[in-house]
């Protein structure tokens, strides 16, 4: 079953879909889109993910974090940080889900919302079951800084205009500070780490990073010629075939 939820994150509203399976006290993945993404993410990818996830008997919650897609927010005010907290939240959501076993319960992130992973399974190490970590950004706190230089800056408002999207200061600060390796080393529990070889926007070296780094004992499934969006039906269905793999083995 699929249907729209709205949870509360400091008096604002994060909007998401959760899909429930036909069976009592289901594991659930709970997916993080990346930066300037939402909930379905490009070519609908996270809603496959959730559809093939509920096939399997799996639960899926997908929000889009706020200042995106539906949430309440503006996106100016948008750091990882930020969107670590409203992790936090959504995590408790699920863990409490009357149709959820709150033992099973695995993470998902792709892009920013893989970095964004990784540092909630760090902090929440014993609550989280496995880790999903899909193009993930371990390596945004030092692409960002490149970024900036290329963005115009708009004065008056004091954000940087990236394609439309306003991004404050603060983002970019935030990351200067920001310690991936060691706070998402915390995390001991199963890891899955998957990339395209072709990533322009977070080369797949950053996965490497996170292995080396991180997760010594992670898997590590590199999808050859794959972009950063897996924008290509063959593509897509490599990465839905090895989630569906990770998550339903023992």
């Amino acid at each position: 079953m699929q249907k729209a939820v709205e949870i509360t994150h400091n008096g604002q509203i994060l909007r998401g879909m959760e899909h429930i399976p036909d069976v009592n006290k289901s594991p659930a993945v709970i997916l993080f889109h990346g930066f300037t993404g939402t909930k379905l993410e490009p070519h609908r990818m996270f809603l496959k993910i959730s559809r093939a996830l509920e096939k399997e008997g799996i639960a899926s919650f997908r929000f889009d974090f706020l200042g995106s897609g539906e949430s309440d927010g503006d996106f100016e005010d948008m750091t990882v940080m930020s969107e670590l907290r409203q992790a936090h939240t959504i995590l408790d959501y699920v863990k409490t889900h009357p149709a959820i076993d709150g033992n099973q319960i695995y993470v998902l992130g792709f892009s920013m919302g893989g970095l964004v992973a990784s540092l909630l399974a760090g902090e929440r190490n014993s609550e989280i079951a496995k880790l999903i970590l899909l193009a993930a950004g371990g390596t945004i706190p030092q692409l960002s800084q490149q970024l900036r230089a290329q963005s115009p800056y708009l004065n008056e408002k004091k954000v940087y205009d990236i394609g439309g999207n306003l991004v404050s200061e603060q983002f970019f600060d935030e990351l200067k500070d920001l310690v991936v390796w060691e706070n998402a080393a915390r995390f001991k529990q199963h890891v899955l780490l998957i990339h395209g070889t072709n990533d322009e926007a977070i080369p797949a070296n950053a996965s490497k990073l996170y292995k080396e780094n991180c997760y010594p004992n992670a898997t590590v499934q590199l999808i050859e010629g794959a972009d950063h969006g897996f924008n290509s039906f063959v593509w897509e269905q490599k990465v839905i075939s090895f989630i569906i793999e990770f998550v339903t083995k023992e």
